[in-house]
């Protein structure tokens, strides 16, 4: 289970395992309340998949601009 894993080791997953826990600890807080551990693993993977995804987009925004 990947509920052990600390947010600095997010980066070295595969970003579709990231999707699969963060969609796992969703589907955990529809069912019951989340304990404080998955709470804080929650708000620290979602808070990593918002960095990844922005700088995504930074960098084809970049590209773009480079390119126009």
């Amino acid at each position: 289970m990947l509920g052990e894993v600390s947010v600095m080791d997010y980066s070295k997953m595969e970003f579709k395992k990231v999707i699969e826990r963060i969609n796992e600890l969703y589907k955990l807080s529809q069912e019951r309340e989340l304990t404080e551990e998955e709470k804080s693993e929650q708000k620290e993977i979602r808070e990593y998949y918002i960095r990844v995804i922005k700088g995504n987009v930074k960098q084809q925004i970049s590209g773009y601009k480079q390119n126009s």
